[in-house]
C-alpha cells in the first residue's frame, strides 16, 4: 500500500462538513464589519491540461479553465504537490479539477496530485490524520478550527504567501481570520457563502407566499404550506451538521452576536436562561420540519425542495443540488431570503453564518521538503480571484473573496450572496467551526443537537446540563 492510499484509509472512518470573511473585524470572536467590493474582471487565458490520474475529477465534465484567467507561468517551478481536498461532491470536485488545471497549465512543471476524501469523513480523525502522513496541502475552515490545529502544531506558516501579489487581494478582515493566535498567517481563503432560507419562485407565485420578515410570519407561513400538502421547512441532519446552522441564527436573532460567540467559546453558559429560550423557540418550529430529519441526508433533503414537496430549506449547499439539474430552469427558479427578524433588540444585526473555506500547508507531510516551492505556488494561484472565478462558476451559491474575481460572472445567486452579506452588521464561521472541534463533533453537538430534534419534549434543563458537563469534560 502506498502512503497515499495509507492517508485515504486513515481518513475513511471520521466525519466533516464542507461549508462557508466579508467584513472587517475578527471572525467569531470579534465580528465583522466591512464589505470588501469584488472588483476588476480578469483576462481570459486557455488551460487545456488534463489534471494527473489521481486529481479530483477531470477537467472535462467541470467548468473550463478557460472560464478565468490564471496565474503568471513559471515556467522554472518544478516539482509536485500533494493535494488532500474533502470536496468529493460532484460540482465541486469536477470544479476543483477544473481548478488545478489552471494552476499545472501555467506551470506545465508542476505535478499536482489530489486525493479526493469523502466530506463525511475529515472532523472526527482529522487530528490523526494531520499528525500521522498528510498530504502538503489541504482544505480546510478558517476560525476557531484553524486556530486549534495550528495551535497543536499541524500546520506551517505562509506569511511570505501573503507577502507576494496575492496578499493585495485581500482586505485586513481575510488577513485577520486567516492569522493564528501566534500573528503567523496560515490559510488562504478560498471561498465563502452565507446560510438563508432557500425557496422556488415559481412554486410560491402560484399559491400566493410572501417572502416572511418576522418569525411570527414565517410560523403563518409554515403552517399555510402544511395544509397545501408541503413540506414547510426541509433538513436532513444525517451527517451531524446542517442543524448547527438553524441553532446559530435561532441564537443570533433571540440573544445577539456577542452572545452566540461568547458561548461558542465557554464565556457563557449553555445552561443559561438564554439559551433555554433558543431551544423553547426551536422547539415551537419543528412541527413545521421534516420529519426523521436524523435519518436523512441534506441532498435528499434539498431533493424535496428541488420536487417542489418542501416549500423551504435553510442551507446554501442546496444550489449543488439544483445546478446538478438536468433542467437548466430549475437553477433559475431558486432564490433566498435572510432568516425572518424574532422582534429583539438584536435583529438590526443581521447577523448569519458566513463560513469561510479556505486551503493550508500541512506541516507532517512526509513530501513537504521537496515540495514547499511547489506547494506555496499552488496555494498563492488558489488565492487569486482567476482560480476561485473557476471554482464558483460551479458552487452557483458560493462567492469569491479575492478582490479581483471577474463579478461579471456570477450567478443571480451569487450576486444576491454579495448583497446579503454587505448587509449583515455580524458574521459568524458556523458552529462547526467557530467551537472547540471536540465538542462540534458526533460525540458533541451533533448528538445532542440529533437528539433534541428527536425528543423535543425533554426536560430542557437537563438536556442542557449534559451539553455543559460535556464542555466541562473537555476542558477547553
Amino acid at each position: 500500500m502506498d502512503e497515499q492510499e495509507k492517508r485515504a484509509g486513515l481518513l475513511s472512518g471520521g466525519q466533516v462538513s464542507r461549508r462557508e470573511v466579508l467584513k472587517k473585524g475578527l471572525i467569531g470572536a470579534a465580528g465583522l464589519t466591512v464589505l470588501p467590493a469584488v472588483l476588476a474582471a480578469c483576462n481570459t487565458a486557455a488551460a487545456t491540461a488534463t489534471p494527473t490520474a489521481s486529481t479530483a475529477a477531470t477537467a472535462s465534465t467541470g467548468p473550463t479553465a478557460s472560464s478565468a484567467s490564471v496565474a503568471p507561468s513559471t515556467a522554472a517551478l518544478s516539482g509536485k504537490v500533494t493535494f488532500g481536498s474533502n470536496l468529493s461532491d460532484a460540482v465541486p470536485k469536477q470544479a476543483l479539477a477544473a481548478v488545478v488545471t489552471a494552476f499545472t497549465t501555467a506551470n506545465p512543471g508542476v505535478t499536482v496530485t489530489v486525493n479526493t476524501v469523502d466530506h463525511t469523513t475529515f472532523q472526527n480523525q482529522i487530528s490523526s490524520y494531520l499528525s500521522a502522513t498528510p498530504e502538503d496541502v489541504i482544505s480546510w475552515f478558517s476560525g476557531f478550527r484553524m486556530r486549534a490545529f495550528v495551535a497543536q502544531g499541524f500546520f506551517t506558516a505562509i506569511d511570505d504567501v501573503w507577502a507576494g501579489p496575492m496578499g493585495a487581494l485581500y482586505t485586513d478582515a481575510y488577513k485577520t481570520a486567516c492569522t493564528a493566535d501566534d500573528g503567523k498567517l496560515y490559510m488562504v481563503p478560498f471561498d465563502t457563502y452565507a446560510w438563508a432560507v432557500y425557496y422556488r419562485p415559481s412554486v410560491w407565485a402560484a399559491k400566493g407566499y410572501t417572502i416572511p420578515t418576522t418569525l411570527d410570519a414565517f410560523k403563518t407561513l409554515a403552517a399555510k404550506m402544511k395544509t397545501d400538502n408541503l413540506v414547510p421547512i426541509g433538513l436532513g441532519d444525517k451527517d451531524g451538521w446542517p442543524a448547527m446552522g438553524h441553532f446559530d441564527i435561532i441564537n443570533l436573532r433571540e440573544n445577539g452576536y456577542q452572545f452566540h460567540v461568547d458561548l461558542m467559546a465557554g464565556k457563557q453558559k449553555w445552561t443559561d436562561p438564554k439559551v433555554v429560550q433558543v431551544f423553547t423557540v426551536w422547539k415551537s418550529l419543528l412541527p413545521f420540519y421534516q420529519t426523521g430529519a436524523a435519518g436523512r441526508i441534506w441532498q435528499d433533503a434539498s431533493a424535496g425542495l428541488l420536487a417542489k414537496t418542501t416549500g423551504m430549506m435553510l442551507q446554501p449547499q442546496v444550489a449543488e443540488t439544483f445546478a446538478g439539474s438536468k433542467d437548466p430552469a430549475d437553477l433559475a427558479d431558486l432564490d433566498f431570503f435572510p432568516w425572518p427578524n424574532h422582534g429583539t433588540q438584536w435583529d438590526a444585526e443581521a447577523a448569519l453564518d458566513a463560513p469561510i473555506d479556505g486551503y493550508m500547508l500541512t506541516s507532517k507531510s512526509p513530501n513537504l521538503a521537496a515540495d514547499t516551492a511547489a506547494a506555496k505556488a499552488f496555494l498563492a494561484f488558489l488565492g487569486t480571484g482567476a482560480a476561485q472565478i473557476i471554482y464558483a462558476k460551479a458552487e452557483v451559491a458560493d462567492i469569491a473573496p479575492a478582490k479581483d474575481a471577474d463579478a461579471s460572472q456570477y450567478t443571480a445567486l451569487q450576486k444576491k450572496q454579495v448583497a446579503i452579506i454587505a448587509n449583515a452588521k455580524k458574521l459568524t464561521q458556523f458552529m462547526d467551526r467557530d467551537t472547540n472541534p471536540n465538542f462540534a463533533g458526533a460525540n458533541g453537538m451533533q448528538g445532542f443537537l440529533i437528539d433534541f430534534l428527536a425528543n423535543p419534549n425533554q426536560d430542557l434543563t437537563a438536556y442542557l446540563a449534559k451539553i455543559q458537563k460535556f464542555w466541562d469534560s473537555l476542558g477547553s
